[in-house]
Parts: structure tokens; sequence; C-alpha cells
């Protein structure tokens, strides 16, 4: 009886701990999320109208991104992780390729889809400008990352 109930409490406590470590890490994704909305919204300079048109269709847009990007791309990644490419099967490996190839489509159509109601809001030299913005963010935000573990060691 006592094993059982420890046993519970032990599930219990593990089960809270993967818990909270999703929670930080979309804690920190949200975080990031905002610092982005931030910094473009400053490089962008949008009017009002177009800000109230473009943010629904960029966080529709970087939702659906990051959902193909991280969570289906991380399960491919899984599969290819500590050797296993060399244990599939050719049949598997075909599989997992065609995978893959998938998901890139459903991200250049994505893209596409994207671009196409970005041009009905905002000019060609703004959404340039986002692009470049968006680079710029990223840089900076893997400086900080790199500063920060550099700072550790």
């Amino acid at each position: 009886m006592k094993i059982k109930h420890t046993l519970s409490i032990f599930c219990l406590l593990i089960s809270f701990s993967f818990y909270a470590q999703n929670s930080k890490i979309d804690e920190k994704r949200e975080k990031i999320k905002e610092y982005k909305v931030a910094f473009l919204t400053t490089e962008l300079e949008l009017t009002s109208a177009e800000a109230e048109k473009f943010w629904p269709i960029y966080n529709a847009f970087d939702d659906k991104q990051f959902e193909l990007r991280h969570e289906k791309m991380k399960t491919y990644l899984r599969k290819l992780a500590d050797d296993n490419i060399n244990s599939i099967s050719e049949k598997e490996a075909a599989t997992l390729l065609s995978q893959i190839e998938s998901t890139d489509k459903e991200l250049y159509i994505l893209k596409e889809k994207y671009n196409s109601n970005l041009k009905k809001i905002l000019s060609a030299k703004k959404i340039l400008k986002l692009k470049k913005s968006e680079d710029d963010f990223n840089r900076k935000l893997l400086k900080q990352y790199r500063d920060k573990a550099a700072a550790k060691n």
C-alpha cells in the first residue's frame, strides 16, 4: 500500500515538473513575442490602419509557422537523433523523407499565402522592411543568448 502511495506521489510530482518546464518555455516564448512586436512596431512605422490589419495576419502566420517548424520538425529530428539513421530501414527513411518534404511544402504554401495577404495591406517596401527587421531581431536575439551563455561560463 505504501509503495503504491509513494509511486502515485512520485508520478504526480514528475507530471508537475514537466508542466512547469512547458510553462516556463511558453512564458519565454510569449516574452520573446512581446519584444518582437515592440521591435517590429518601431521598425515598420505602421499606420494605425495598417497595424489593425497587419497584426492578425502576422500573428496567425507566426503561430502556424511555429507549429510546423517546432512541432512537426522536432518529431522528425527526434527520429534522426542518436544515430537512428543507421538503424532505420530504407522504407522508414523514405517515409520520413516524404513527411519532411510535405512539411516543407506546407511551410512554402503558408509563406505564399502570408505574402499575398501582406501585399493587400502593406507596400512592397514595407514588406521588405519587415523581412529585414525580422532578420535583425533574430540576430539581436541570438547575440543576447550567446552573450548570456558566455557570461555563465
